[in-house]
């Protein structure tokens, strides 16, 4: 069975899914992008603030779930420019220590609300 997870510590879904769920002992988030939960406004285009809020976003429906970013699995970072990818690094190793979770990223052309990132992650809930 799956369960639905929300908080309002993290954005509500913009449109037809859950900002999480739960099946077994595993965690799949939707992917968060950076809008600020108190306001419901996008963040300014400026990558390093919309990463940490990306990430907030993130350690925010882990612990609605239970369980830290830190037990992360996978993550898929979405970017509107990969020359981006140092800056990722520098913000992810703001939120994760070692052992670092797998992670893919990719540069998109386009993503909800013209963000410069989005993340999606499976966390294992222990």
């Amino acid at each position: 069975m799956k369960k639905i997870i929300k908080t309002d510590q993290a954005p509500a879904a913009i449109g037809t899914y859950s900002q999480a769920i739960v099946h077994g002992n595993t965690l799949y988030t939707s992917g968060q992008i950076p809008i600020d939960p108190a306001t419901g406004e996008m963040l300014p285009a400026e990558f390093e603030l919309q990463a940490n809020q990306v990430f907030k976003n993130l350690v925010a429906i882990a612990e609605a779930a239970g369980t830290t970013l830190q037990n992360a699995i996978k993550l898929n970072v979405y970017l509107q420019d990969l020359n981006d990818f140092a800056l990722l690094n520098h913000v992810m190793g703001e939120y994760l220590d070692e052992p670092y979770p797998a992670r893919a990223a990719i540069q998109v052309a386009r993503l909800p609300k013209d963000s410069l990132i989005e993340i999606d992650a499976i966390i294992a809930i222990a």
